[in-house]
């Protein structure tokens, strides 16, 4: 567990607990499988489990793994392939947060995707053909088509063979983005009076257990009589395209030259099939390399491109250009409500959590950093927690005789150039605590009533509010215990407790009594006076 944090209320209990816990399972594993137990290792309760509604918040990807709220467990809720989520990403991991509620509570977990050899190395194409000149030099490279392995690791690609190897040897480099750069380089001169057509078997092999191959045939027409192979200017060359580039956006231009003159010097250039990725084209007589899709740094921030450089008689030499993305602030933030309250009284402290917010931006650096801000005038701040997690917490005391309802807007900014953003409005309802008392509209009151009147004649009328809701603002009338000349005042006067109507009780006589005082109250169910 990585931290924790708490906040406690007296009137109502909310709080925030972060902690983490990280499994790991192989890929393809069947539905139902155990993953593991994530009470234990949170070192929770069953029954928190299930007084806390615990579930699962995933965000936008498809749900892999279910909560088994009764056994605590985390299980596979789908099969799941590590090639179709991951490609070659490692490590390759789901990563999720479960939530509790009374009191609000997130935890995040991880849960890593191992790779298993299922994926047998495979060739796009099922053969290559080469045209070789009888003269070509010792050492003389030839790029071969790369295998792909869907696998990682171990049970990736592992290595190639070539067979036969009388003429040629196979050199393979790692590349910095993972892959194997393959090339069969003549060892031994080819002599076409011998040997006019060669057929090679191209193996590659991974390194899982049980080990898989793939093979692709090499057809080779050895040609005569071509001594001077093109050679490429530079071994490798850097580009940089942005990921907003257009198609046709001219990359780099590669150069190579040719001894040879008439059609044995004419340089071509190309570009293998697997390596292009649909993305670059070059032009085969000027070398220009242009744009042909749409690149995505969010995707793949680097590319290495082998360029073959041929003549017309079947010489060849090869080099690299290795283009690399840069960023341009494409994507909005994008904001994921996790949990939310409705309602809210009016007398929780300050400080309270009404919603937790999950913020995401695909961009990199500058461009995928987020700042979040309210709207104005708003009894609310907003918190950055945890690994991307924000939460809209109260700020000073709510009154709901001032304001019944909020509409609180979340807007979130990159910081990119120029900056892209996005906003949600949370609509909150606040409910009433009965903290207002009751107020006449009048400290007194006089009534004049003619004598010899009739019993029970409406006198005048007392009027008093409050300002609280519904029941909370419920006034009752009551009289107050006193005497007039030693008679109650109960025997001249009564009120209705309902409407606030003052009645006389009994027929007064202007004689006997010219004028009297009394005084009543106005109550609710929590306010007296």
């Amino acid at each position: 567990m990585e931290c924790q944090f708490r906040l406690f209320f007296s009137a109502l209990s909310l709080g925030v607990v972060c902690g983490q816990v990280s499994y790991s399972i192989p890929e393809e594993m069947k539905m139902g499988s155990v993953i593991g137990n994530i009470a234990h290792d949170l070192g929770l309760g069953l029954e928190r489990l299930k007084s806390g509604k615990a579930r699962l918040y995933t965000g936008n990807t498809e749900e892999y793994v279910e909560l088994n709220r009764e056994r605590g467990l985390l299980l596979v809720k789908n099969s799941i392939d590590r090639e179709s989520l991951c490609a070659q990403t490692i490590p390759c991991a789901l990563h999720f947060q479960m939530i509790l509620e009374n009191p609000m509570e997130f935890y995040t977990a991880t849960v890593e995707i191992t790779d298993i050899n299922d994926n047998p190395p495979t060739f796009e194409r099922g053969e290559m053909k080469y045209e070789i000149a009888e003269s070509a030099l010792t050492g003389a490279r030839f790029v071969l088509e790369k295998a792909v392995d869907n696998d990682v690791g171990l049970n990736g690609l592992s290595s190639y063979t070539l067979k036969p190897n009388d003429n040629f040897v196979l050199k393979t480099t790692s590349r910095a983005d993972g892959t194997k750069h393959v090339e069969m380089v003549l060892q031994k001169p080819l002599d076409r009076e011998k040997d006019e057509h060669l057929s090679l078997i191209l193996t590659a092999l991974d390194g899982g257990e049980p080990q898989l191959s793939g093979t692709m045939q090499i057809i080779i027409s050895v040609l005569d009589v071509n001594d001077n192979p093109p050679v490429c200017a530079k071994p490798e060359y850097n580009a940089r395209v942005t990921e907003s580039a257009s198609v046709g956006t001219v990359i780099t231009t590669v150069k190579a030259t040719d001894r040879d003159k008439g059609n044995n010097g004419k340089v071509i250039y190309s570009i293998p099939k697997s390596a292009a990725e649909n993305l670059f084209q070059i032009d085969s007589e000027s070398g220009m390399l242009t744009l042909t899709g749409n690149v995505d740094y969010e995707k793949r921030k680097l590319h290495e491109l082998d360029i073959q450089v041929s003549d017309q008689g079947g010489l060849s030499d090869a080099c690299k250009v290795i283009v690399e993305v840069t960023d341009v602030n494409d994507n909005h933030p994008y904001i994921n409500v996790m949990s939310k309250s409705n309602s809210l009284s009016e007398n929780v402290s300050s400080g309270t959590v009404v919603t937790m917010l999950n913020i995401q931006d695909s961009d990199s650096n500058e461009n995928g950093k987020v700042i979040c801000v309210l709207s104005d005038s708003v009894p609310f701040t907003i918190k950055s927690r945890h690994n991307n997690i924000f939460s809209v917490v109260t700020e000073g005391e709510l009154d709901r005789e001032r304001a019944s309802e909020y509409n609180i807007t979340v807007s979130c900014s990159d910081e990119g150039v120029p900056s892209l953003s996005s906003s949600v409005t949370l609509t909150l309802q606040i409910s009433d605590v009965n903290d207002n008392a009751p107020v006449f509209d009048r400290t007194s009151y006089e009534a004049y009533v003619v004598e010899n009147n009739t019993p029970g004649l409406s006198i005048f009328t007392v009027k008093a509010t409050d300002a609280d809701w519904k029941q909370n603002a419920r006034v009752s009338y009551i009289l107050e215990d006193s005497s007039v000349n030693g008679v109650p005042v109960s025997s001249y006067v009564s009120v209705s407790a309902d409407s606030g109507v003052i009645h006389a009780v009994r027929s007064l006589d202007y004689e006997q009594i010219k004028d009297f005082q009394f005084r009543f109250q106005r109550d609710n169910a929590a306010d007296t006076e």
